[in-house]
């Protein structure tokens, strides 16, 4: 980002756009942000990459707390193949020793 008196060049990946003073109200700060870091917090907006290339992280809960983020708009993006494992995903068991640590 550069600025010169009354604009200012912004880099949109390979293009530079130059803006008046004028038109600086189009522009708005986005931020990427995991699921996880997400939870406790509400966005206006949320867009949720939803790709069997990611299939171990295609979890019933994970989309669950990704969609309830987003307190105006939800995009999900990628293929219906996946939302379908995501949504139809059976949860396996924790495998920890909790429950024993607890009970001795």
């Amino acid at each position: 980002m550069s600025r010169t008196e009354g604009e200012l060049t912004v880099a949109f990946d390979d293009r530079l756009v130059v803006y008046t003073l004028r038109e600086l109200d189009e522009l708005a700060l986005a931020y990427a942000v995991t699921i996880h870091k997400a939870q406790g917090s509400e966005y206006p907006a949320v867009i949720i990459p939803v790709a069997l290339q990611q299939a171990s992280m295609l979890r019933r809960k994970l989309l669950y707390t990704g969609v309830t983020r987003a307190s105006r708009l939800v995009i999900l993006i990628g293929s219906r193949a996946a939302l379908a494992q995501a949504v139809t995903h059976e949860e396996e068991p924790r495998l920890s020793r909790l429950r024993n640590w607890l009970q001795a």
